[in-house]
C-alpha cells in the first residue's frame, strides 16, 4: 500500500491515493466530524475503535488532506478533501464508486463535490474510447458543434420510426439517437427496430451528403448488452446510447472497452436526476454527468440545459461542461450534450454557453404540426454552422465554463 503522500494543491503524477473533495453542510466541528466518519465508512465501515493502528488505519482508511469554508455559504459548509490509497479499489470502477460515495450516501449532508486528478488510478481505466475529438472525426466536423435529434414516438412501429430517422438524416443531423423511452424488453422487436432505422440513417447521410451515425438504445438487460451492441454494429448503428443509471455504469464501461465493438457511446441521465438535486446531499454536476461519465466511458453526456422543464442552473450545466474536459490522468475530453425541448431561437445563448464543445440535442422545434421535418433539420444546421464561424471570428479558444 502506498504512503499518505499530500500534494498540494493537486495531487502528482507518482501519488499512489487519489481523492475527492466532499461538501459538509453545518458548523466546523460538524463539518470536522462528517469528514471523520467519510474516512472511516468508505474505506472500512466500522468503529474507529476497532480499528488497528499499525495496518487498517495507516493502509485503508480515508486521511483527511484539509477542510476550508465554502465561501458565501448559507447555510454554513465546508469542503474537505479527503484521500485513500488507490490499491483499496481492486482498480475495479465499482469498487472505486463505492470508496468514493458508498455508505455516506446514506448520510444527510454529505456531498460528493469534485474529483482530484489522479493520474496513477485513472491509468488504469481506459474511459472514454472516442471522445469529443474522435466523434469529431468520425463525422467530418472538426471545429462547429455537433447536432443530435432522436427518433421517438410511443405507438409507432419499427416503419413509422425508421421514416422518421431518415428524415433527420436527410436534414443533416450529425448523430440520429433512438430514445430512452423505447421499449427494449424484447429481442425481435429491438431487431427489427435497429434494423430498419440503421438502414433508414444510412440512406437519410445519403440524401443529405454528410455523414450521420445512428446511436440505437441498448439499455436492457444487463445480461443482454453485448448481443444488442454487437448486433446493432452489424446492422449498421454507429453508435450507442446506454443508460447507466438504469444498467449501471461498469456495464457501461464493459460496451466501451470492448474491442470488437468500438463504438461511441451516448450517456444518459435517466434515473440519476435526484442524486444531484441537493446542494448539501448526493452528487454534484461536475462529477456525475461529468467526471463519472468519463471514467465509464462515455463520449458524449446528455443532460438538460438551463430552462423550467428540469431547473438545472446555468452554473450547473456549466459545471457539466467543466467535468467533461478536465483533466483526468489521459482520460479524453467527452462532449456535453444539452438538451431539454431546445429551439432555434436558443442557439446563441448556447454558444455563449458551450461555445463549439457541445452535441447539441435539438428538441421540440424538429417536430411542429405542418411542418417539413426534413427541412426544419437542414435549418437548424445553417444556423448552427453560422454561429461556429462566427463564434470563431471571436477568437474565443474556449466558452464561458
Amino acid at each position: 500500500m502506498g504512503a499518505y503522500h499530500p500534494c498540494l494543491p493537486e495531487f502528482c503524477r507518482e501519488c499512489e491515493r487519489f481523492g475527492a473533495w466532499y461538501r459538509l453542510s453545518g458548523s466546523e466541528e460538524e463539518a470536522r466530524a462528517k469528514a471523520a466518519i467519510i474516512c472511516l465508512e468508505q474505506a472500512g465501515e466500522f468503529a474507529a475503535g476497532l480499528s488497528h493502528d499499525g495496518f487498517l488505519r495507516g493502509a485503508v482508511l480515508g486521511q483527511i488532506d484539509r477542510i476550508e469554508p465554502v465561501p458565501g455559504a448559507h447555510p454554513e459548509a465546508w469542503r474537505a478533501l479527503v484521500t485513500y490509497p488507490n490499491e483499496v479499489t481492486g482498480y475495479d470502477l465499482s469498487q472505486v464508486l463505492s470508496t468514493l460515495y458508498g455508505t455516506v450516501s446514506l448520510q444527510r449532508g454529505i456531498r460528493l463535490d469534485r474529483l482530484k486528478d489522479c493520474p496513477r488510478l485513472w491509468e488504469r481505466f481506459r474511459g472514454p474510447r472516442f471522445g469529443r475529438e474522435g466523434l469529431r472525426e468520425r463525422l467530418d466536423a472538426p471545429q462547429r458543434p455537433l447536432l443530435c435529434a432522436t427518433v421517438h414516438g410511443r405507438g409507432l412501429d419499427a416503419g413509422g420510426l425508421a421514416q422518421m430517422a431518415y428524415r433527420l438524416a436527410a436534414g443533416g443531423i450529425d448523430i440520429v439517437k433512438e430514445d430512452h423511452n423505447v421499449p427494449t424488453a424484447d429481442f425481435e422487436g429491438f431487431a427489427e427496430r435497429v434494423a430498419r432505422c440503421s438502414d433508414a440513417v444510412m440512406l437519410g447521410a445519403e440524401r443529405s451528403g454528410r455523414r450521420s451515425l445512428y446511436a440505437a438504445n441498448v439499455t436492457g438487460p444487463v445480461g443482454d448488452l453485448p448481443r444488442r451492441a454487437q448486433f446493432a454494429k452489424e446492422q449498421g448503428a454507429g453508435a450507442l446510447l446506454v443508460c447507466p443509471g438504469l444498467v449501471g455504469f461498469d456495464a457501461m464501461r464493459a460496451l466501451a472497452a470492448d474491442d470488437a465493438l468500438a463504438l461511441p457511446i451516448l450517456a444518459h441521465p435517466a434515473m440519476l436526476g435526484s442524486l444531484a438535486t441537493s446542494a448539501d446531499s448526493g452528487i454534484a454536476h461536475y462529477v456525475l454527468f461529468g467526471q463519472l461519465m468519463r471514467l465509464a466511458g462515455a463520449d458524449a453526456t446528455i443532460f438538460p440545459h438551463v430552462g423550467p422543464r428540469f431547473g438545472f442552473t446555468l452554473d450547473e450545466c456549466c459545471d457539466v461542461a467543466l467535468g467533461a474536459a478536465v483533466p483526468m490522468g489521459t482520460l479524453k475530453a467527452i462532449l456535453p450534450a444539452p438538451g431539454g425541448k431546445l429551439g432555434l431561437e436558443q442557439i446563441p445563448d448556447l454558444m455563449d454557453v458551450y461555445g463549439n464543445d457541445m452535441l447539441l440535442l435539438l428538441g421540440g422545434d424538429l417536430v411542429t404540426p405542418g411542418a417539413d421535418l426534413e427541412d426544419t433539420c437542414s435549418r437548424f444546421v445553417s444556423l448552427i454552422e453560422e454561429a461556429a464561424r462566427a463564434w470563431s471570428d471571436t477568437d474565443r479558444n474556449t466558452a464561458n465554463p
